[in-house]
């Protein structure tokens, strides 16, 4: 089901360390939502790259590693590259989490040109705002909660693009919170799934 190598062991277990148990579950539901999409929709991306990069992409957000200048999608980027470079992999290649993770927060992408990206803003826009509802099956919706529960995620994800946004008016959070983010979350079919 995921990936198992060193790289993707190594950001489980750096994500485990430093987020909540709902943004852990968040970004691990976030791989698997992709992953869904990307086999229905038969797009072929590097699965460890995008692990890595989804389970690291709110890691910004975390009292660790929340940059007082960057926004989190950029201070997260950042820290994937070092995270890849410390795995061993090539500077191209970490410099590829950086992309993608920056790029979950920007302008849809698609999946031609990064299909890595392009899973992971399907992915979060889904988990996070409800987005495309109909890419992702009632059973498979269920299936999903049951093992990763949301454990009040909307809120506390909500509560740190408010801080975000407090603290970074320029920041694509910022954005998003003046778009509405608290309503729009609210509105997520997610929010409302009965508990497993």
């Amino acid at each position: 089901m995921f990936p198992e190598t060193p790289a993707a062991a190594a950001a489980l277990t750096v994500s485990r360390r430093h987020y909540s148990p709902a943004l852990l579950n968040h970004c691990v539901r976030s791989y698997l939502w992709g992953a869904m999409y990307g086999a229905a929709h038969r797009i072929a991306f590097d699965d460890e790259l995008f692990y890595v990069a989804a389970l690291l992409h709110d890691i910004g957000l975390t009292e660790a590693f929340d940059s007082h200048r960057l926004p989190f999608e950029e201070a997260g980027g950042q820290l994937g590259w070092v995270f890849g470079v410390a795995a061993g992999w090539p500077a191209e290649r970490a410099a590829r989490v950086t992309d993608i993770v920056v790029t979950h927060m920007r302008a849809d992408v698609p999946p031609d040109a990064d299909p890595e990206s392009h899973l992971l803003q399907v992915a979060t826009s889904w988990e996070v705002v409800g987005r495309h509802p109909e890419e992702f099956p009632p059973d498979a919706r269920a299936d999903l909660l049951a093992r990763y529960p949301r454990l009040g995620f909307g809120a506390e994800f909500l509560a740190c693009f408010e801080d975000q946004a407090r603290r970074k008016a320029d920041s694509a959070a910022a954005a998003s919170v003046r778009n509405d983010a608290a309503g729009r979350i609210a509105a997520n079919p997610l929010e409302s799934a009965p508990p497993a």
